[in-house]
């Protein structure tokens, strides 16, 4: 298996490159609309696209062969997809266009790189740092997308191949359970706190609230510029949240990595529609909801990937109700050891971090799934629990 990895490098350009560039974009944004209209919408099919329209894409558009193929392939993989969402294609705005190894090359000695345009080829400056670099340095990319961003700056994204590591095989599971108050607690007692998270997200709510109420109340002009100010805000706040998420995700894999263990998470899919449901106040709806805790997962997962650090997924009942000491739950139905951020079992005694207790049950539970027939025994193992749970609670306390 192959990790992909992106690197984007920003391009150094004169007011005569930025034509050349312009020119490109439009006539390959041009050509990957022309394929979507003359070629009926249900063939989605690369090849049989490309036999109907590849000599008129290069006759029209000017594009050389390797950038028509393209443009054919992007049309083909915007029509899988939206029909896998049931939607229609969208149009083809003039702001990205893929390269391959046969119209753009890496030159490492002065960090540039050239570019195939519809007037011939172009080299252009990388503004890199030393990130880029230790990155790019060695490497032979075969791929690259050129963008153009909403500030009018041109990137280009190089994706580079990779053979990660195999995964180890390992016994030892790091569980993490992810929350608001703390962003990370792992089954060791190591905290990401989320004080100073919830303190930035409630001031750029508040900044957000004042600038809608002056739109509302101002004139066009006034209405423009607080557009232009909540754009600009929406930035800072998804950058912060990307940049904490780069660092918890990386701190927590690569002490995995140190540990040779794997890292045991909570699985979350759909828990956003289901908590939506109940009932909740707006700035309750508006923390649960603002934080991006599948790029958290998504960021785990790839930095895992290149780490050689397997990522299991556990299921997530019971982990805050279940006692890690005892593995006693609450016998009354719709009570509970824990009380906000505390947990203490009247069982066993043991009093301390919910965050934590649950931690170390996604860890055991981890165990399990990590285990040669895992599913199969942590889905008997309880299916046990809940059913004596239901039959005798006293039974199930004297466990």
């Amino acid at each position: 298996m192959k990790q992909v990895l992106t690197v984007s490098c920003k391009l150094q350009v004169t007011p005569e490159q930025v034509a050349k560039i312009e020119a490109m974009l439009q006539a390959f944004a041009d050509a990957c609309e022309y394929v979507n209209q003359v070629v009926q919408p249900n063939l989605m099919n690369e090849l049989a696209i490309q036999s109907l329209v590849y000599q008129d894409v290069r006759a029209r558009f000017g594009l050389s062969s390797q950038l028509a193929i393209h443009a054919i392939r992007r049309v083909s993989g915007n029509r899988k997809t939206a029909k896998k969402d049931g939607k229609p294609v969208k149009k083809f705005a003039p702001t990205s266009a893929t390269y391959d190894v046969r119209t753009f090359s890496l030159r490492e000695k002065d960090w540039t790189v050239s570019l195939t345009t519809v007037d011939g080829r172009e080299r252009f400056p990388l503004a890199i740092g030393n990130y880029q670099r230790a990155l790019l340095k060695g490497q032979t990319p075969k791929t690259a997308t050129l963008c153009k961003r909403k500030d009018a700056t041109y990137y280009l994204n190089i994706q580079l191949e990779s053979a990660p590591p195999d995964l180890e095989a390992t016994d030892g599971v790091l569980g993490c359970d992810l929350g608001r108050t703390d962003i990370v607690v792992t089954s060791e007692g190591d905290k990401f706190s989320g004080k100073e998270i919830t303190k930035v997200r409630n001031h750029y709510a508040s900044l957000r609230a004042s600038i809608q109420q002056k739109a509302a109340k101002g004139t066009r002009s006034t209405r423009r510029r607080c557009r232009a100010l909540l754009k600009r805000l929406s930035g800072k706040e998804r950058r912060f949240q990307e940049l904490l998420n780069h660092t918890v995700s990386h701190r927590l894999v690569t002490k995995a990595s140190h540990q040779k263990q794997a890292i045991g998470l909570e699985d979350l899919t759909g828990i956003r529609e289901r908590t939506n449901q109940l009932r909740r106040t707006q700035k309750e709806r508006r923390l649960s909801n603002s934080w991006a805790f599948y790029q958290l997962r998504q960021f785990l997962t790839y930095k895992a990937i290149k780490h050689g650090v397997k990522l299991v997924f556990v299921d997530p009942r019971f982990t805050s109700q279940t006692c890690h000491n005892c593995y006693h739950i609450h016998p009354v139905r719709g009570e509970s050891y824990r009380n906000g951020k505390k947990f203490v079992c009247e069982h066993c005694g043991w009093s301390g971090d919910a965050d934590y207790n649950a931690a170390k049950n996604i860890s055991a539970l981890g165990v399990l799934v990590n285990a040669p027939r895992g599913s199969e025994m942590l889905s008997c193992s309880l299916s046990k629990h809940i059913e004596r749970a239901a039959e005798s609670p006293h039974q199930m306390a004297s466990a």
